[in-house]
């Protein structure tokens, strides 16, 4: 088959520099951009922290009259820089909140870790060099919650590769036995079963403590599925001491790593909110959450270092046309940058805004009731976006309110009609179930078909799998795990 060449004409979307620069920052939540923008005001040098004093016209006119010659087939426009983009046509500071009292931070306090507690404790062991190497290794595998989540022969294979120590798992079991005395009590189990019984032979011995642990060691999965008349018939005990021994167990902590007060966990959890929504006499005013953004203007002297360049283009060398690509480079990340950080603040703006107006009631009141039905579609039409620009914005987004902090999805509701035709949010709904649950009678819980049953006769039109998903999505358990003796 011969070779041969032909041309061809077809279209292709791309997205520019600048339009990738919107969609990433408006992913961002206001941590993440804080930490974005130090990012590059570190990686680009004609970015600069700060406004710049409006006192240039004279420099300005001077700089738009330049000749727009290209120095080689390199496209230079210096119109793009000598308008001055760097004074930008935005503040990022919070101006829009008036008469709003100042809103201060609540600090932490920075305490130590839970393995480096663990660790203090482990020193205070008289153990020799290499046992005490193991131990560390071992509280290295304990998570968050207080859990060893490596099996022990996966720790022994670990060190013969990574520490050259060759331990066989019985004297690993031994170390562990010895983590597992330190405090919190229930501390390096390997389960939830393990983790109770370390905190039950802890407690001081009674007949009620022995049921527990008699009870948790082989009866573990009957009383985990609530089968209480199995329990009584299989002990020999009756209700009276059975609520009892549960109570017992109920005061124990199944996750006794998650009250140590780490304070890097503390740092990540800190929800920050990207707006605020304030009301004053009846009336809503909307603001975002600019604190600890910082204005942002491009380098004067990278612009006048453009422009010198410019002003001797016919004798520039080859080294020179490279350096002035580099600026040009830097220059046009700059701009884009700001641009795509005053575009993500007006989308979020506008997306809030429309979120606000369509949850009005519920912004002015904190009635869970008074949620509308609404999905990424309305807002979309509302505000002129995309449904994905929608959804880019509201996640992992958060609302301060006077009535607490909301993530943005938490608006989002399904629509449901009730027996008279009316639409309502799919909330409303949950709220009536969960009230339902918590004041139904614990010995009789209700089932899913009975909770649908009295949805029906409030006039709301939900089937047993509706209630089902609907329960699921409120984490609450099934009819027979919510019974209580």
């Amino acid at each position: 088959m011969a070779l041969k060449q032909q041309l061809q004409l077809k279209q292709q979307q791309k997205l520019s520099p600048m339009q990738m620069q919107v969609i990433k920052l408006t992913e961002l939540p206001v941590l993440e951009l804080e930490e974005r923008i130090k990012q590059e005001l570190e990686e680009n040098p004609a970015l600069e922290e700060g406004l710049e004093p409006n006192d240039n016209s004279e420099y300005d006119d001077e700089y738009g009259s330049e000749d727009d010659t290209n120095i080689s087939q390199e496209d230079l426009t210096l119109g793009d820089y000598m308008n001055e983009d760097e004074i930008p046509d935005y503040q990022l500071r919070d101006n829009n909140r008036q008469g709003v009292g100042k809103q201060e931070e609540i600090p932490f306090s920075v305490a130590a870790s839970l393995h480096e507690y663990l660790i203090e404790q482990l020193g205070e062991c008289e153990l020799n060099d290499e046992n005490q190497k193991v131990g560390e290794y071992i509280i290295g595998n304990i998570d968050e919650s207080g859990y060893l989540d490596r099996s022990l022969s996966a720790i022994s294979d670990d060190l013969i590769f990574q520490q050259n120590i060759d331990i066989p798992v019985s004297r690993l079991e031994e170390i562990l036995k010895v983590i597992q005395d330190f405090e919190p009590a229930g501390i390096a189990a390997r389960n939830l079963q393990e983790c109770l019984l370390l905190q039950l032979g802890r407690k001081e011995k009674s007949e009620i403590v022995d049921y527990a642990i008699n009870i948790i060691t082989n009866l573990f999965d009957e009383f985990t599925k609530r089968h209480y008349d199995k329990i009584i018939r299989q002990l020999s005990i009756d209700e009276e001491i059975l609520k009892e021994v549960i109570q017992e167990i109920t005061t124990l902590n199944p996750k006794p790593g998650n009250n140590w007060g780490d304070s890097l966990s503390i740092t990540l959890s800190t929800i920050v909110p990207d707006f605020t929504i304030d009301s004053y006499g009846g009336e809503l005013f909307l603001s975002l959450n600019n604190r600890n953004i910082p204005d942002l203007r491009v380098s004067r002297e990278y612009s006048e270092l453009f422009k010198g360049f410019s002003d001797n283009k016919e004798s520039m060398s080859l080294d020179s046309k490279n350096t002035v690509l580099f600026v040009k480079q830097k220059l046009d990340s700059a701009r884009w940058f700001i641009d795509a950080i005053k575009q993500r603040q007006d989308t979020l703006q506008r997306t809030m805004q429309a979120i606000m107006d369509m949850q009005y009631d519920f912004f002015l009141t904190g009635d869970e009731s008074q949620l509308k039905p609404m999905i990424l579609k309305d807002v979309a039409q509302r505000t002129g976006y995309d449904i994905s620009t929608i959804s880019r914005v509201s996640n992992s987004k958060y609302v301060q309110t006077s009535f607490g902090i909301y993530p943005l999805k938490y608006f989002f509701s399904e629509s449901m009609q009730t027996d008279t035709g009316e639409e309502i949010s799919s909330r409303e709904v949950k709220a009536i179930l969960k009230e339902c649950i918590e004041n139904e009678d614990k010995k009789k819980p209700l089932t899913d078909d009975k909770l649908s049953e009295i949805l029906n006769e409030r006039g709301y039109i939900i089937a047993r799998r509706t209630v089902a998903k609907y329960r699921e999505q409120m984490n609450l358990p099934v009819a027979r795990l919510r019974k209580e003796i």
